[in-house]
């Protein structure tokens, strides 16, 4: 893991105000791991500037507490929620994501580019996708 770590990959407001154990099981960090090491790294080396994971890990309370589905592979370690910080700065590394075609399970982009979801896993289906 050469840009991101796992505090980052961790890290929640709302576990905090919730009072919710956001710690990882192993299996959550060997998942993250791989997303960094396959996808978020190499991303990050192509785009050449910061991304910020704005959720990475969340338990399955924090995921609850936030809204998320409940298969989320945020559960599993296997997905980040990342943005450039701007919406045009998100566009452009969705087409740099899918130029690059690294193994993603999933790049979802959220809510007109707000930020992007990418996920790595054991089936990487390459699927991109938007959602309102």
């Amino acid at each position: 893991m050469k840009y991101f770590t796992l505090t980052e990959l961790t890290r929640s407001a709302t576990a905090r105000r919730l009072g919710i154990d956001n710690t990882p099981p192993q299996e959550a960090v060997t998942a993250l791991a791989q997303l960094v090491d396959n996808v978020l790294d190499p991303l990050r080396e192509a785009w050449g500037a910061p991304l910020y994971v704005t959720s990475g890990y969340r338990c399955p309370a924090l995921n609850r507490a936030v809204g998320g589905v409940p298969h989320s592979q945020h559960i599993l370690g296997q997905a980040a929620d990342v943005t450039t910080g701007t919406i045009d700065g998100n566009r452009r590394l969705w087409q740099l994501l899918q130029s690059l075609k690294l193994p993603v399970d999933q790049v979802i982009n959220e809510h007109g580019y707000r930020w992007l979801h990418i996920s790595h896993g054991p089936r990487n289906r390459c699927h991109y996708f938007s959602i309102n």
